[in-house]
């Protein structure tokens, strides 16, 4: 019950500081939570948004219109409904262009520097360039997890391994499960 208050208290603070949080399950059974993980044995179950994200929403239909002609684009060149991509991008950086996780991750897709690269992006912050990088990775998801989206979604946020490790499902990783389902939603609201 202590452990359970303990983490309730976490999760508010984390809901106004944000900060990633991470679990680890010692093999006493003793559980522990940090935002600063100490070893790799730690699983991330809680990621921040990026920084700017909710200021982001102050200019969100003004930065949709203006990137809409590149999401278009890039979906056009991948084959993806561009009501997708607009769905990912609104998801990750609520169309800034500018922001950056606390994890690292940059950009309207909200890339990491090895996907990045491997998509074709060599500058991030370039929104045509992270916009085609990232729909080309979520055409390489789609392909990989045979056109099942929630797959798909879930690979783009927690990686395609997590989703391969929990035998092709959606890992238990709350952040993953609630990202899933607001992408979906977004997708299925989009007039992209």
């Amino acid at each position: 019950m202590n452990l359970l208050l303990i983490f309730i208290a976490l999760l508010v603070s984390v809901s106004t500081v944000s900060a990633d949080v991470y679990k680890y399950t010692a093999p006493d059974g003793n559980v522990y939570y940090t935002d600063e993980p100490s070893h790799k044995k730690y699983k991330l179950i809680i990621r921040s948004k990026p920084k700017g994200y909710v200021a982001a929403f102050k200019h969100l239909q003004k930065n949709k219109q203006k990137y809409t002609p590149i999401i278009a684009a890039a979906a056009e060149k991948h084959g993806l409904d561009p009501k997708l991509v607009h769905a990912v991008i609104h998801a990750e950086s609520a169309y800034d262009a500018k922001a950056i996780s606390s994890a690292g991750a940059v950009g309207l897709m909200q890339l990491m520097p090895a996907t990045a690269l491997q998509y074709g992006a060599t500058n991030r912050k370039d929104p045509e360039q992270n916009i085609f990088a990232g729909t080309r990775y979520l055409k390489y998801l789609l392909s990989l997890f045979d056109d099942n989206l929630k797959l798909s979604i879930a690979a783009y946020n927690a990686g395609e391994n997590a989703v391969k490790k929990y035998h092709n499902q959606i890992p238990p990783y709350p952040e993953t499960q609630k990202y899933v389902k607001q992408v979906l939603s977004l997708y299925q609201k989009s007039d992209g």
